[in-house]
Formats: C-alpha cells, structure tokens, sequence
C-alpha cells in the first residue's frame, strides 16, 4: 500500500506565516496602545486625587484655626520656613510644601477669604496635566469653597 501526497498541500507557506505574523503584530501593537494610555489617565487621576487631598487638608487645617489670616494670593507668598510655633505659617508652609511635591514646575495654590463673611474660604489648586491631554501646558484646577465657622450675626 502506498500513501499518496497531494502535491498541492504540503504545509504552511511562507506567506501564511507572514500573515499570521503581521496579525499579531497589530495585536501586540494596539494592546501596548491601550496598556500605555491606561497609565496615562492612571497618572492623570493620581494628580487629580492628590490636588483634592491637598485642598481638604488645608481646610481642615483653616477649620481648626478659624481666627487667623490664611489668605494668600500665590504660592509666591507662601512662607518659605515652616514655624511649629505659629500655626498658620505652619499651615501655609505644608500647603506650599505638598503643591510644589505635586507639581514642582507649574503648581500653584489660592486661599481666598470672603470679604463679607469673612468665614467663607476658597481653596484652588492648580497643576500641569500635560501627559494626559497631549499638549505643552495644560492646567487643571481643583477648587473647594467652604465655611470654616459660624459667622457672626451680620448686621445691616
């Protein structure tokens, strides 16, 4: 008995491994798209994160010293020591330190105070998102406004 071979099939072809080849390269290729953007938007949502946790500590901060002054207009005029004795350098201090840890080139930090009320208080914080969007500067703002006591009966 003699095995016959069909002369027209006799194994994968060079062409088949080729494409066989490019498919998965374009497979490797979009998973590696999508794992790099995942890090990005993972990256972006820590900063967004961090700017939140830095603006609610320094009210609660503002909370538990409601009679000092804690307006600031930029970092810029934030103290440049921290003094353990008075709490509100302190305070401006920390704030200044942990902005400049999240963002040491564009971080920027406002405290307003409320004219009128006077307890009323603004927090902004102020960052490059750069990576995320793909652009040269991109700033992203996160801002919290909130009573830091009772007001006083306001009289008019």
């Amino acid at each position: 008995m003699s095995a016959r071979i069909d002369s027209r099939q006799q194994g994968t072809t060079l062409i088949e491994v080729l494409v066989a080849l490019l498919v998965l390269a374009i497979g490797l290729l979009g998973a590696a798209a999508l794992q790099l953007n995942a890090l990005k938007y993972t990256d972006s949502s820590r900063t967004s994160s961090q700017a939140s946790f830095i603006a609610y500590d320094m009210m609660d901060r503002i909370r538990a010293n409601p009679d000092a002054d804690y307006k600031l207009a930029s970092l810029a005029a934030a103290p440049s020591a921290g003094d353990l004795n008075t709490p509100r350098t302190q305070d401006l201090y920390d704030f200044k330190t942990n902005i400049r840890t999240l963002d040491p080139v564009t971080g920027d930090g406002t405290i307003t105070v409320d004219p009128t009320y006077k307890r009323l208080v603004t927090i902004t914080v102020t960052w490059s998102d750069a990576r995320a969007v793909n652009t040269a500067n991109a700033p992203q703002t996160f801002t919290v406004t909130s009573r830091v006591a009772i007001d006083t009966k306001v009289t008019q």
